[in-house]
């Protein structure tokens, strides 16, 4: 099929003439923001004393993104269509921000920012100045999904966006320099997992204009068949719209041409996406259709100045952010400025008001057709709760402490195949081919792996319809994930812990993301994104140290308080307490660490439950204080730390009876903060309850053991905390020579009571030499019979207990 589109005629003078005025008043509007302060209509000559004094925003990629969007207002037009506009090149920031003011929805949500002159004034000054907007497609801006600062991620979100949402169109711009990152080039075989019966589609617009910031983009450069045959290789048929000559310049290239040609390429598109979907929901066609997508060629810069003091502008890198840098200061320049403004035309597209006219007006769409004012790029007012199963009916039946061997993920999969059930078009689960791994393979009894490739008889659970996204991409889930929050969903997220910092930097974006969102009034609250790590660290035995990371712990803390949670479940009912509470919160970056392997379950249902509403608290069958002031205090968070502090509790009690010792367990990380510092950080007095104010705190942790002193360190205790945790070492071992590795390990921590607990150390050092020996003996098993000692191994709680948690 040929499918560059060369001549094509479908508009009538006077829509080309419509769209074409559109098309400038954007570009208008975009030089506006970038430059004036005032004199937003031209009514006088520019002076020095219009001009910001600091020039910020990018040019070059502007008069595409509206010559884009002007072009499918008129198909949602014409033909009824529900579309949002994701901008790869969110840099281009003031070129929307002109569209959603053109088409009203600006000044909906900031009515001070009005569709007349004042409105315009302030629309042009607040744009890259300081108390106004930022440069960006941010989250200010209204129908926007994606920011686009950080290139990458504009398909991946396009495509989530569209999951389970049958009737959405997502055109998706996508930037020449944007194409080269690892991210985007894997997001376009995300048309292996959108399935057109229940999904809607994705348009994928290549934005070819050919530079970057100082350099050639790559796809700009290689020859044009090459990039058709990359795009079909990825499953598209590609159509080549041109707006630019041979060597990406707009000299010579008719803006009414382009008009005809882009809109008959978009009629064609949408006439395939349209007979696509018919075939897979009218005649049940299961195979995987070849999407369009298109390549858009047109100059960096166009339409704004051609040279600057004898070098090239337009069609160059120069173009790429304010071509013109020294107004306020140069005459010459000051006269370019003015004369490229007014070469739009202004006086046709304004009224003396300053309000667009009544025929610009005609080719928006109106009310929530808009793709500004597209409900779903609001979507937490278009997010419905989820329909939860009781939890409490998937309990891990514990009589006494440790008395049940289970991973804690095995309990929570048939909780979360449930939650599928009852939510077939608001939730998913997503992760990069580890579901079954971390052994929720339960959510297979009801659902598959989404996939419209080629399906053979020996796959396992692939089908179309299936509500488990997986791809070994963290970047491809993340980015899925977050398109599909931000569009009014729900999801989980499970990885491996050491392998999800691939996706550190698209959390820092959408960490920003809510931030902001909370102090944007018409924003509504998304479902929280919801990571479950698995497989981690302590027992990454068999992987190796390659596979031993807890740091993603650190780096989400390193966000706003009021964002990020961070939870510690120690077994499997205290998991499905977790989980639950993570499902139903809104706005929120929470963060689940929970085992996969078996290991003893401490808590019945009511004890978990009431354990993780208090987040953290004492384990009063696990102490020895009687309900007195300790001699100690071992706290502990996280599934392995909690074993082998139990285990070392078992010890004190065994060796020294008359020692009172208090186990204080912790679910929410953020309670050791103080409440001045985290939402759900615990007032000072009741810390100092349960930690003390000067005994020896020996705390063993799941992570790095900085993070427990960054907490804690204004606690009036501190000086006393002693934390153990992961310190890097790590390698193909047993589970319990990782502890030993890192002197997590219960023997260790009895020596560190031993060491800290004043009096104990002359009086206890036949003890602390057993223990050393125990550890050297523990550790010669292993060389010897590439297993844990039976003591270890073996182990169980078998002390008396009481019958309750507190």
């Amino acid at each position: 099929m040929e499918t560059v589109l060369e001549r094509q005629m479908p508009l009538t003078e006077e829509e080309v003439r419509l769209i074409d005025a559109y098309w400038r008043a954007a570009n208008y509007l975009t030089v506006g923001q970038i430059y004036l302060l005032d004199n937003p209509l031209l009514k006088e000559p520019l002076k020095p004393e219009h001009i910001k004094p600091r020039l910020l925003g990018h040019w070059g990629t502007s008069p595409g993104l509206s010559l884009i969007y002007a072009h499918l207002n008129r198909e949602i037009i014409q033909r009824d269509l529900n579309i949002i506009y994701i901008t790869g090149p969110g840099h281009g920031g003031p070129a929307i921000v002109a569209n959603t003011w053109l088409e009203g929805t600006y000044s909906q949500v900031y009515p001070s920012v009005s569709r007349d002159e004042p409105g315009m004034r302030q629309l042009f000054r607040q744009f890259s100045f300081p108390g106004g907007i930022p440069s960006h497609v941010a989250a200010e801006v209204p129908g926007s999904i994606h920011e686009g600062g950080e290139l990458g991620y504009s398909l991946m979100h396009a495509y989530g966006a569209a999951l389970d949402n049958p009737d959405q169109i997502v055109a998706c711009v996508i930037g020449d320099g944007e194409a080269e990152t690892g991210p985007l080039a894997g997001s376009w075989l995300s048309n292996v997992f959108l399935n057109p019966v229940r999904d809607g589609a994705v348009l994928p617009i290549l934005h070819l204009n050919g530079y970057k910031i100082a350099n050639p983009t790559v796809l700009a450069r290689i020859p044009l068949e090459d990039l058709k045959a990359m795009m079909r290789g990825f499953g598209y048929e590609p159509y080549v719209v041109d707006a630019a000559d041979a060597e990406g310049r707009a000299e010579g290239i008719d803006p009414a041409q382009v008009h005809q040609t882009l809109a008959g390429t978009l009629d064609t598109v949408l006439d395939e996406i349209a007979e696509i979907q018919r075939r897979a929901r009218i005649e049940k066609d299961t195979s995987r259709p070849r999407w369009p997508m298109i390549i858009l060629r047109s100059a960096k810069g166009w339409s704004g100045p051609a040279e600057v003091h004898g070098r090239p502008v337009e069609g160059s890198f120069r173009a790429h952010q304010v071509p013109l840098s020294d107004v306020r200061d140069d005459p010459e320049q000051l006269a370019a400025l003015e004369a490229w403004m007014r070469s739009y035309r202004p006086e046709e597209l304004f009224e003396i008001t300053g309000a667009p006219t009544a025929q610009l007006l005609q080719t928006a769409p109106s009310s929530t057709k808009r793709m500004s004012a597209n409900p779903s790029t609001n979507g937490g007012a278009v997010l419905n709760s989820l329909r939860l199963p009781d939890f409490r009916d998937y309990a891990v039946p514990v009589e006494a402490p440790g008395s049940v061997a289970a991973g804690a993920t095995a309990a929570l999969g048939p909780w979360l195949r449930d939650v599928i059930v009852a939510n077939p078009e608001q939730f998913r689960l997503f992760g990069p081919d580890e579901v079954a791994s971390n052994r929720l393979g339960a959510v297979f009894d009801v659902t598959d792996r989404a996939f419209m490739a080629q399906r053979e008889v020996t796959d396992d659970h692939i089908a179309p319809e299936g509500r488990v996204m997986e791809v070994l991409s963290e970047h491809l889930c993340q980015g899925w994930l977050e398109g599909y929050l931000l569009t009014g969903r729900h999801g989980l997220f499970t990885s491996y812990e050491a392998f999800i910092h691939i996706v550190d930097s698209m959390v820092n974006q959408h960490a920003k993301w809510l931030k902001v969102t909370r102090t944007i009034p018409w924003r509504r609250p998304l479902a929280s994104l919801n990571y479950l790590l698995s497989s981690h660290t302590w027992r990454q035995d068999h992987n190796g140290f390659s596979h031993q990371d807890p740091g993603f712990i650190d780096h989400v803390v390193n966000k706003k308080a009021e964002i990020v949670r961070v939870y510690l479940p120690p077994d499997g009912n205290t998991l499905l307490s977790t989980m639950d509470h993570c499902l139903r919160s809104r706005h929120y970056i929470n963060v689940v660490v929970a085992g996969k392997q078996p290991m003893p379950n401490w808590l019945d249902m009511d004890q978990a439950v009431q354990h993780c509403a208090r987040g953290l608290g004492i384990w009063q069958w696990a102490s020895s204080d009687n309900g007195q002031e300790p001699d100690v205090v071992l706290g502990c968070a996280g599934d392995i730390p909690t074993l082998e502090t139990l285990a070392a509790a078992d010890l004190l009690h065994e060796h020294l009876p008359e020692l009172k010792v208090r186990v204080v367990n912790v679910v929410d990380l953020m309670r050791l903060q103080p409440e001045s510092e985290h939402p759900h950080g615990m007032p000072d007095r009741e810390f100092d309850n349960l930690f003390t104010r000067d005994k020896p705190i020996v705390f063993a942790y799941h992570g790095y053991p900085s993070l427990i002193h960054r907490l804690t360190y204004r606690r009036a205790n501190h000086h006393n905390l002693h934390v153990r945790g992961y310190k890097e070492e790590g390698t193909t071992t047993t589970p319990f020579d990782m502890v030993m590795l890192n002197d997590l390990d219960r023997y260790h921590l009895v020596i560190d009571v031993i060491d800290r607990v004043p009096g104990l150390g002359e009086r206890c050092a036949h003890l602390r030499q057993e223990m050393v020996d125990a550890r050297h003996e523990c550790r010669d098993y292993t060389r010897r019979y590439g297993e844990d000692a039976p003591q270890v191994a073996e182990w169980r709680w078998a002390r008396p207990t009481s019958p309750t948690n507190a």
